[in-house]
């Protein structure tokens, strides 16, 4: 009979335990957008909030250097019968300002292969300062036969880039993974062909 009215007790305590849990799970988005709104740290949603008597206006980003313009031109090299180019040649952009540029693929063969790209850039000082937020070579992807696709890159060129660069190449080599990549020709059987 004790033992019983001991797993009773525990019963009661662990299940009001649970209901705790459960409602603090609950109360903590009211909680979270408290303390982003008393801290300021929810500054991406501003634009959301309805003030009266006043136009919502997202901040200025301070960031980026309206001084100077950065020619940033984009190339694809591929090994294999696909293809595979960027949608712009080139765009113009101001360090710290976000830029998207699409690629576009296409893999021609009749039959599926993964592939992955590999990204380089000139001048080599640039590399440390293009900072990619979104980017297709991060993973390796799979298309079936004539099938297109299009990925994004989505970059910031760091405003601590010399003052001297005003141009960078952004270039991607697109390959197969774990297929049969075709052979680079041999210059003599070329040439006594």
């Amino acid at each position: 009979m004790m033992l019983k009215r001991e797993n009773f007790k525990m019963l009661g305590k662990l299940g009001v335990i649970v209901l705790g849990m459960f409602f603090f799970g609950y109360a903590l988005v009211p909680i979270y957008k408290a303390i982003c709104e008393m801290t300021g740290i929810n500054v991406l949603a501003l634009g959301d909030r309805q003030i009266p008597g006043a136009t919502a206006t997202l901040p200025a980003n301070t960031q980026v250097d309206l001084t100077r313009t950065i020619t940033v031109e984009f190339d694809a090299n591929s090994r294999g019968p696909w293809h595979f180019k960027p949608a712009k040649n080139s765009v113009q952009v101001h360090p710290g300002e976000l830029t998207t540029v699409m690629y576009e693929f296409q893999n021609v063969q009749n039959r599926t292969m993964s592939a992955q790209a590999i990204p380089s850039y000139a001048p080599a000082q640039a590399g440390p300062h293009f900072n990619k937020l979104e980017c297709f070579c991060f993973s390796q992807y799979t298309l079936a036969p004539g099938e297109k696709k299009q990925w994004p890159v989505a970059f910031v060129i760091d405003p601590k880039l010399s003052r001297d660069v005003t141009t960078i190449t952004l270039s991607y080599t697109f390959f197969e993974v774990g297929g049969k990549t075709p052979a680079a020709p041999d210059s003599a059987k070329a040439a006594g062909a």
